[in-house]
C-alpha cells in the first residue's frame, strides 16, 4: 500500500510538473464497445496514454503532427494547447514522412493490403480483395486517408488490433493509435485537416 502511494504522489508530480492533464475518452456507440471489447487488452505504459499539454508544434489549431522518432501524435487545440497520444509508426525500412491532408475519415474501415505489402507478406494475398472492418481488421475502429496533391498516399492513421505495438516502430509505415485514442482523434480532426508526418 504504501508503494503503491509513494508511486501514485511520484506520478501526479511528474505529471503536474509537466502540465499534464488527462483526456477523458470519448463515448462509445454499442458497435465500438462490442468490438473494441473483442480486440486483445494491453496495458499502455503511462507515457502512451493521452494528454492534453502545452502546445509544443507552433501549428495552427486543427493540424494533426506525428513525431515519428518519439513515436507521439499531437493534435493542435486552440490557446496553444495540443493532445498527445502514443502512437506505432513504420519501421526503418518502411518509414514515411511528408505533409498531407486528411482526405476523408471512416469509422471500421474496410482493409485492401497493397500489391506490395502482398509481396513483401505473401500470406495476406488471401486478403487482396479486401476485409471488412471489426475487431480483427488491422486498421482498427477509425481510419484518417492521407492525401497528398489529391492523390491517395496510400498511409493512414488508425486503430490496430495490436495494440502492444503503440511505442514501437512496427508498421508498414501508417501510423497506429489505441482504438480508443483513434475514436477520440476522428471526432476531433476534420476532413481537410494538416498532418506533418516527421
Amino acid at each position: 500500500m504504501k508503494q503503491a502511494l509513494i508511486v501514485t504522489v511520484a506520478l501526479s508530480t511528474l505529471l503536474g510538473a509537466c502540465q499534464y492533464k488527462s483526456v477523458n475518452a470519448p463515448a462509445l456507440s454499442t458497435r465500438d464497445a462490442e468490438y473494441i471489447a473483442l480486440v486483445p487488452k494491453f496495458e499502455t505504459e503511462l507515457t502512451h496514454l493521452p494528454y492534453e499539454i502545452a502546445d509544443p508544434t507552433g501549428q495552427p489549431p486543427g493540424t494533426i503532427i506525428v513525431d515519428t522518432k518519439e513515436k507521439f501524435l499531437y493534435f493542435v487545440l486552440p490557446n496553444k494547447k495540443a493532445i498527445r497520444y502514443g502512437v506505432a509508426t513504420g519501421d526503418e525500412a518502411f518509414g514515411w514522412t511528408g505533409e498531407a491532408v486528411v482526405q476523408r475519415k471512416a469509422e471500421w474501415p474496410r482493409w485492401t493490403p497493397p500489391a506490395e505489402m502482398i509481396a513483401r507478406w505473401p500470406h495476406l494475398a488471401p486478403r487482396a480483395g479486401g476485409m471488412e472492418g471489426g475487431p480483427d481488421n488491422p486498421l482498427g475502429a477509425r481510419a484518417l486517408y492521407l492525401y497528398q496533391n489529391g492523390h491517395d498516399t496510400l498511409y493512414r492513421i488508425h486503430g490496430t488490433n495490436e495494440p502492444e505495438t503503440i511505442g514501437r516502430s512496427a508498421s508498414s509505415g501508417c501510423i497506429r493509435m489505441r482504438n480508443i485514442d483513434a475514436i477520440d482523434l476522428f471526432n476531433r480532426a476534420a476532413v481537410g485537416a494538416k498532418v506533418i508526418v516527421s
